[in-house]
């Protein structure tokens, strides 16, 4: 296992080693060999430019550490935005993906499987709700949720049919289908792809009057992220989550927390409403569900708000099928068994209290987060934050800026005390003058 940016050899090789380095045995179209900056431009050449990675060519992984096709190790500190909770290819997860392929991996819903039901029973249970519908990606989890809210809104509200309305946050980020982008205030996400979808309504994130005022008599429900994660991590004032409840619960309309970033240990707790001891009537929950190794969502509420769906209203393909409820069982498990919530407390409060005192220094405006869920904004002065996120890149840290001036990091929930160190240092040499 890699330790302080130094490893050993990961156990994953998909090509030869030339002086010690891994490459491609074939060029996939060619024919020839690549390197990271040749597959880089094969990349290029032949996938759709809807992506500005940073420059590395990931070929391995285990933990916290990835390895590129060059041979050079870094640790990551994204997480594939927090759907690598566990680690990469956490062992528990890829023994039970391995076992349940050898007997069962899909059916469709046009049956049953020996897998849903226990799925979804222990994700009810630790949300403390009663019932889950299971999709596949966050954005399916949220599309689901809007679908809900409409729903309850005619059935159990009287709202007219057609005129439901649903309340959520300036800057939000809930995924990027059509309906979705429809009420995103980021015109990077919106523009080109109107016409737009109504029924939404914008009030700012963190802002409990705006919201009060917002509620009329034809809304459905309030959906908003706890932390808003790629806005650029933006952490609400105290009693921010527990007024948002006061409200839903007054003015009798759904409360639904996009948890999909911020659950399942990443702020700190299970989930990050936790922080204010408040439950959602609904959550929407995906990324870390699936152990880094399947995408796995869901919404998960009681029976008085999921009994809206009938058959025939609502459904996925390859959502709830087994090989993602058996990787998402254990998924669960390992969250909870190995304490991931309070290693991320833990590591977040080291993370902030370390790179701290760099605010102010020409570079840094603001260093914030919440459990592993941090941000290092950047002095406008100093310019944009891509290139301090490359410049991080090449010592051996892996992150990605978000909104120009924004670099948000989130390690794997299992990183230890000593590579948060390693990390750290790094960090602050390249966020130094």
């Amino acid at each position: 296992m890699p330790t302080r940016g130094r490893v050993g050899k990961l156990t994953t090789d998909t090509g030869e080693r030339k002086n010690g380095a891994l490459v491609a045995t074939r060029h996939p179209v060619g024919g020839s060999p690549v390197n990271s900056k040749e597959y880089i431009e094969h990349e290029a050449r032949f996938s759709a430019h809807n992506y500005h990675p940073i420059p590395v060519v990931i070929s391995k992984a285990q933990g916290v550490w990835v390895e590129d096709l060059d041979g050079r190790t870094y640790m990551d500190m994204l997480s594939a935005y927090s759907a690598v909770n566990q680690g990469h290819r956490h062992p528990r997860i890829l023994r039970a993906a391995a076992a349940q392929m050898e007997r069962l991996t899909l059916t469709s819903r046009a049956f049953h499987n020996d897998r849903l039901g226990a799925f979804c029973e222990k994700l009810a249970k630790l949300c403390g709700k009663e019932t889950v519908l299971p999709m596949n990606t966050g954005a399916e989890a949220v599309e689901t949720a809007i679908k809900c809210a409409r729903r309850y809104a005619y059935s159990r509200k009287g709202i007219p049919d057609g005129k439901a309305e649903i309340v959520v946050c300036g800057h939000n980020f809930h995924g990027r289908t059509t309906t979705i982008v429809s009420f995103s205030t980021d015109e990077a996400t919106r523009k080109g792809f109107g016409p737009y979808s109504p029924g939404f309504v914008t009030v700012p994130f963190n802002d409990l009057s705006a919201l009060e005022s917002a509620v009329g008599p034809n809304t459905a429900a309030f959906l908003f992220e706890p932390v808003q994660g790629e806005a650029g991590v933006l952490v609400p004032d105290p009693g921010y989550v527990k007024g948002v409840r006061g409200i839903c619960t007054r003015k009798g309309i759904l409360m639904i927390a996009d948890e999909i970033q911020t659950g399942l240990g990443r702020c700190g707790k299970l989930f990050a409403c936790d922080a204010e001891g408040v439950k959602p009537d609904a959550y929407v929950v995906g990324k870390a569900l699936g152990g880094g190794m399947m995408p796995v969502s869901a919404l998960v509420a009681d029976w008085d708000v999921m009994s809206v769906f009938d058959p025939g209203s609502h459904g996925s393909t390859f959502g709830g099928n087994p090989l993602a409820c058996a990787i998402a069982m254990e998924a669960l498990d390992v969250i909870v068994e190995e304490r991931l919530p309070e290693r991320a407390d833990e590591m977040g409060r080291m993370f902030r209290g370390f790179l701290a005192p760099l605010q102010g220094n020409g570079i840094v405006e603001e260093v914030r987060g919440m459990g592993l869920l941090n941000a290092v904004v950047i002095d406008e002065k100093a310019g944009p934050a891509r290139p301090f996120t490359e410049r991080i890149k090449d010592l051996g840290v892996l992150a990605k800026e978000t909104h120009e001036t924004t670099i948000r990091f989130a390690p794997p929930l299992v990183i230890t005390k000593d590579e948060m160190s390693w990390a750290l240092e790094r960090i602050r040499t390249a966020l130094t003058l």
